[in-house]
């Protein structure tokens, strides 16, 4: 499957702005089941200096800087990406989770790279109320991948969808308690589920392509950015869970970059040297295209 998309942001200021230095991670990354073909980022106004440079995860960021006064700034990052099916792993091992965790810490290259998302992160900080709900998922001798899509389950019946509830700012705590919150947080919870349980788990950023219901035609615009998480399988790799949807994703998720939560892999920030108070709209569009 191959999709063009488009992001765009727009940030609308009550006075000009003189100086603002941004970061943007919106080209896709190249990885197991996605190929990015094109990819081009169009700031307006025009910026005094860009620069593109590969993050500590080995994300894509577009550094620039504007210096002239503008009341607007607006970035829209244009992709071409080749996604293919994510091949089913469920059955592909059955090797127990506490066994995970012990290969985790051998002497191995690749289980070094995957450490540093055993710990805690700046939103994800594992406690007692995790560990207590993943342990319903996570039985003795129990296959990791098969915990893990049960975990995946749970906090799918479990919590409710409300873009409402919360924000950037809202504390993981908060979400846990109310059970409520949006693709962020349901994957931020289950990360700190898996960490407090010793296993590897990363924050995945991307986009869902969106289906019109039948007989009505999609909307521009109507596609949004999306969330999930990845578990650390020694011998297989990363396999990627979405607790939003109850599934493993696909040909319909497509991935910008990963970190240790969202702080790693927002899509767009800065510092802004006056402009007042500020409007910020975003819209994604996520089309089929011929290549």
């Amino acid at each position: 499957m191959i999709y063009r998309i488009i992001h765009r942001t727009e940030y609308l200021y009550s006075e000009a702005s003189g100086l603002c230095h941004n970061e943007a991670r919106l080209r896709p990354r190249d990885c197991g089941r996605q190929r990015c073909l094109k990819s081009r980022l169009e700031v307006d106004p025009y910026p005094v200096d860009m620069s593109d440079r590969l993050d500590f995860f080995g994300n894509h960021v577009t550094y620039f800087t504007l210096q002239q006064p503008h009341a607007e700034l607006t970035v829209t990052a244009t992709s071409e990406i080749e996604v293919k099916p994510q091949e089913d792993l469920l059955l592909a091992t059955d090797l127990p989770w506490e066994r995970v965790i012990e290969r985790l810490h051998h002497s191995d290259p690749e289980g070094y790279e995957a450490l540093p998302f055993v710990l805690d992160s700046p939103i994800i900080v594992a406690d007692g109320e995790m560990a207590d709900y993943a342990s319903d998922s996570f039985a003795l001798g129990r296959p990791l991948l098969e915990a893990v899509q049960d975990l995946n389950a749970r906090i799918y019946s479990d919590f409710t969808y409300d873009p409402g509830f919360t924000t950037i700012a809202t504390p993981l705590s908060e979400v846990i308690a109310h059970r409520r919150g949006v693709c962020q947080d349901f994957a931020h919870f289950a990360i700190g589920c898996l960490r407090a349980q010793g296993l590897a788990a990363r924050y995945v950023s991307g986009y869902l392509e969106t289906v019109p219901p039948p007989g009505k035609e999609k909307m521009v615009g109507a596609d949004a950015s999306h969330a999930w998480f990845s578990v650390f399988l020694p011998g297989r790799g990363w396999v990627d869970f979405d607790p939003t949807n109850n599934q493993m994703p696909g040909e319909r998720h497509i991935t910008i970059g990963w970190g240790r939560d969202f702080v790693d892999v927002t899509p767009f920030k800065g510092v802004a040297l006056g402009g007042g108070k500020q409007k910020l709209k975003v819209a994604v569009d996520v089309q089929h295209c011929d290549g």
